[in-house]
């Protein structure tokens, strides 16, 4: 049935919401038999990319001209870098620094969030280095204390990282306690659950497929509500002086 021109995606100076009935797939150069929904660029403002890649059996996403995050969603994905070769599969991730040459590959179908971002170097400071892990397997910590509300750190939390992407998971009836409003930006993308989020001073129901992007400064604020928990997948710029 035709929607006769509705969607709860949203865009506004502050934030966009971009939910999966407005999506529209592109290729990117070098990679084949992979479809990008890229969600947020800085042809919207960002400083960093985000994208969701659909891997078709035997598809391939070529490189990144930043460096890299990727998250798989479901399915099977390889990692070639330099000679190793890595396994990754659902919740499983992978961060790739700038300039590593590398190719990822599904040998099925397979799903995968990926952050790009330009690499901001700190004189002195070690460089970071390739990383894989899994998401279940990192330590969860409390927010602020409250144990409905718990959050992975997936990188390091050094100064050779400029930038961290965490999950967040909230029990029923859990949230934020308090309005949030600083200078990071985010990248979202709902995983599980939903709820209702509070982005300027306007109110969204958001659900599992649904991205999120967040200027500097937005007032920001999540309350989970259903009959699942909810859970999200966040990126921040992190570990530079504003000026940089």
């Amino acid at each position: 049935m035709h929607n006769m021109g509705q969607t709860r995606s949203v865009r506004r100076a502050s934030h966009l919401l971009h939910t999966p009935d407005t999506f529209i797939r592109t290729l990117l150069p070098g990679s084949s038999k992979a479809s990008v929904v890229v969600h947020v660029s800085p042809a919207l403002g960002a400083g960093f990319t985000q994208y969701s890649v659909e891997f078709e059996s035997g598809g391939t996403l070529g490189a990144a001209s930043g460096q890299r995050f990727l998250y798989v969603l479901d399915g099977t994905v390889t990692l070639e870098h330099g000679a190793e070769t890595y396994t990754l599969l659902e919740n499983d991730y992978a961060y790739i620094p700038q300039g590593s040459e590398h190719i990822f590959h599904a040998p099925q179908a397979a799903r995968a969030a990926v952050i790009e971002q330009k690499y901001r170097r700190v004189a002195d400071r070690k460089l970071p280095e390739l990383l894989i892990g899994h998401e279940p397997s990192v330590a969860a910590q409390p927010l602020m204390g409250d144990s409905d509300l718990l959050v992975r750190s997936l990188l390091p939390d050094t100064e050779a990282f400029d930038l961290a992407v965490n999950t967040m998971s909230y029990a029923l009836g859990a949230a934020l306690s308090m309005v949030e409003v600083h200078v990071m930006e985010h990248g979202l993308l709902m995983l599980e659950g939903g709820g209702i989020y509070r982005l300027d001073d306007e109110w969204y129901p958001v659900k599992a497929g649904d991205f999120i992007w967040m200027a500097p400064y937005c007032p920001q604020w999540f309350g989970a509500i259903g009959k699942v928990p909810a859970k999200y997948l966040i990126y921040k710029d992190w570990n530079r002086h504003p000026l940089a």
